[in-house]
């Protein structure tokens, strides 16, 4: 990012700052870059060799085509950039997080199924943000925003579960205890439902955690 000097002295004045401290772990993943002609886009990344993730579309208003790895920044105005998303496994801790430091942050919000044209500063899943979180809480569905001093806007987006090809099966990993923490929470919940299910007590709850866990980070069908 480009800016003037950091201010130490008054990062020195605030007590509760600390370049050591810990937080909610937050992925920057995804960088939105408007183009006139999709197609001849996709041919270009493509030739770099860069691996297509999705191609989605909404008749002829909406399509939005993801690679990795994400391009180069470019020089910008400031406060001009716009579609920064920050991967995260927790919305609601991600929230109570920049509000704990004093940051303001929208309320979660989810997208109004393909709606392009509205009111409000588009996103990945269109113009329209209807309040509150993804009511099925679906991977990928649930977002809030929040801008810094120059009007540079951010993203969270909540990732539970990735699609298919994301992560192999064999490859778990966690970037920090807070993701395997909220991990073995959304394990917990299900395994309910699953003892619920069998009627009873599962001797076998810690094979169901480790198989939930990485179908889970695998973007696989989830245990029963």
């Amino acid at each position: 990012m480009a800016g003037t000097e950091i201010d130490r002295d008054a990062a020195a004045r605030s007590p509760n700052t600390s370049s050591t401290s810990r937080g909610v772990d937050l992925k920057l993943e995804i960088v939105v870059i408007p183009v006139s002609d999709v197609d001849r886009a996709k041919a270009f990344y493509t030739r770099l060799g860069w691996r297509l993730d999705a191609d989605f579309a909404s008749g002829d208003e909406w399509r939005v085509i993801q690679f990795t790895p994400p391009g180069s920044a470019t020089p910008a105005a400031p406060g001009s950039a716009r579609g920064l998303y920050l991967i995260v496994s927790d919305l609601a801790a991600a929230r109570q997080d920049l509000l704990d430091r004093g940051i303001a942050v929208s309320a979660p919000f989810h997208g109004a199924g393909d709606v392009h044209a509205g009111p409000d500063e588009p996103y990945l899943f269109g113009s329209v943000r209807v309040s509150g979180a993804d009511p099925k809480r679906g991977s990928y569905s649930s977002f809030a925003s929040f801008s810094d001093p120059d009007g540079n806007g951010w993203l969270f987006q909540e990732v539970t579960t990735r699609l298919p090809g994301r992560i192999a099966g064999d490859g778990t990993t966690f970037a920090s205890t807070a993701d395997l923490a909220a991990t073995l929470r959304r394990a917990a919940v299900a395994h309910g439902e699953h003892e619920k299910r069998i009627g009873g007590h599962d001797e076998n709850w810690a094979d169901w955690y480790a198989d939930y866990i990485v179908r889970e980070q695998a973007g696989q069908p989830l245990p029963s």
